[in-house]
């Protein structure tokens, strides 16, 4: 099939089943990835009809002006249809937000202006007033204002929502996604509700926003608003968009939490999402552990994509920065070593060993990298490459000793030495390095011990 243009590929994002993080919950747990559309975000859904729900009501004319207060994806899909359909756009973002999101922006042809975060929605530097400005000052330009704009719960109506009940052939018992503008969820929790009045749907807050205090007692406290660092999720206003009515449910995530689960989700079940995706999969998990059951099936919208992060949660010195990162979180040698299969130890040969025998030890062993020792010194090493192509030059050397074709010795470390260390000191060159154990032996770590303890 040829699309006229990229909208038209937007939508039909599939369902995954999570086999990892969510092992341990009774039922089945499902992410509906929503980073298969263009933008490599849900925002794609909404910035469409809004922009076409726009045109049908004569708010904007061709050779106009989008513009948006976004925390990046919205903007995104504003830009892929303003690129299509010929508009300018001019989006306003808080100062939180990644620069991956300010530079893809600008990447895609728009305008950014970045606002002070640490300001009320009111002030007049706000993203927010920012936007309503530029939209009263702009000729023939609007303003999506998708905190407001009905088209945003309409598109999950008319598309996410239909997804989801279709591709879950109905079973669908309960339905989890984050809390921003709320578009997502109130149109889609709509939508299955008039389906089957019994689903369940669970909104995920950020510590620092107003959703859940205020479906639990009807009023906002300006005391639990406060700077969060989360992007995607959690408000200090209330949008026309949020029908608490729909909403069974609410959990609150820390920025922590969320971006924990973020890299886990990335590492264990190969979804390389952004941030608030990591906060709808850890509070909808959380809720899940005391109250799903095994004939259950939950679907957890996520957002949008990992790239959009590189800078931040994907960062270790980012992590590490804000507390994120525990120490015990980054994996040591030592820790890498339990790990390992049991192969019987350190494997090694002398000097005066042959070829064929280090041949013959790799094979019996399946090992790769063998050090070379004299006593209790290591003088070199061996690898499978280099004793390949040593006796494949010159098939002699088969009978001859392995100093014949080793190199240097591989470099040691302490058995505290940290997994991004030992990443850094691996390489085509030199394959592997020694630890010096707390029980004063010596073992090896290859880059398949990394790949292996990643993998599992």
């Amino acid at each position: 099939m040829i699309y006229n243009n990229i909208i038209e590929t937007i939508g039909n994002t599939p369902l995954v089943r999570l086999n990892h993080v969510a092992s341990q919950i009774k039922g089945q747990v499902v992410v509906k990835v929503e980073y298969f559309n263009p933008g490599h975000s849900i925002k794609d859904r909404i910035a469409i009809q809004m922009v076409e729900d726009a045109e049908r009501e004569g708010k904007i004319s061709p050779g106009g002006t989008i513009i948006e207060s976004t925390s990046g994806n919205t903007g995104m899909g504003l830009a892929l249809a303003a690129a299509v359909k010929g508009y300018r756009c001019i989006f306003t973002m808080a100062d939180k937000q990644s620069q991956e999101k300010i530079d893809i922006l600008r990447a895609v042809g728009a305008e950014v202006v970045v606002c002070p975060t640490n300001v009320e929605p009111e002030d007049p530097r706000s993203y927010y007033s920012v936007a309503g400005r530029l939209a009263k000052e702009i000729p023939n330009s609007i303003w999506m204002n998708q905190y407001d704009n009905p088209s945003n719960r309409a598109a999950h109506i008319r598309s996410t929502g239909p997804e989801i009940w279709e591709q879950t052939e109905g079973k669908i018992t309960h339905f989890a996604a984050g809390m921003g503008t709320c578009g997502t969820i109130t149109g889609i929790s709509s939508y299955l509700k008039e389906k089957n009045s019994d689903i369940v749907t669970i909104g995920l807050d950020t510590y620092g926003s107003i959703f859940k205090k205020l479906k639990e007692t009807g009023e906002i406290d300006p005391n639990e608003i406060y700077p969060y660092l989360t992007e995607g999720i959690g408000e200090d206003i209330l949008p026309e968009n949020c029908d608490m009515s729909v909403i069974d449910h609410i959990i609150k995530v820390s920025d922590k939490d969320s971006a924990l689960m973020t890299r886990k989700l990335a590492r264990l079940e190969g979804l390389f999402i952004g941030w608030s995706c990591g906060s709808a999969v850890y509070g909808a998990l959380e809720w899940a552990k005391d109250n799903l059951k095994p004939d259950d099936l939950m679907v957890i919208i996520l957002p949008d994509h990992g790239t959009r992060y590189l800078g931040k949660v994907y960062n270790d010195n980012w992590m590490k920065n804000h507390d994120f990162l525990d120490e015990g979180t980054i994996l040591t040698a030592s820790e890498i070593l339990k790990h390992k299969t049991a192969n019987g130890g350190l494997h090694t040969l002398r000097p005066d060993q042959t070829l064929s025998e280090a041949i013959q030890m790799m094979r019996d062993k399946d090992v790769s990298q063998i050090p070379v020792m004299d006593g209790e010194n290591v003088v070199g090493s061996l690898d499978e490459t280099r004793v390949l192509n040593a006796i494949l030059d010159n098939p002699s050397l088969k009978e001859s000793p392995v100093t014949q074709a080793m190199s240097d010795p591989f470099p040691f470390v302490l058995s505290s030495t940290r997994m991004d260390i030992l990443s850094k000191l691996i390489t085509k060159d030199n394959p592997a390095v020694l630890v010096k154990k707390e029980d004063q032996g010596v073992d090896i770590i290859t880059k398949y011990d990394l790949i292996n303890v990643l993998a599992s």
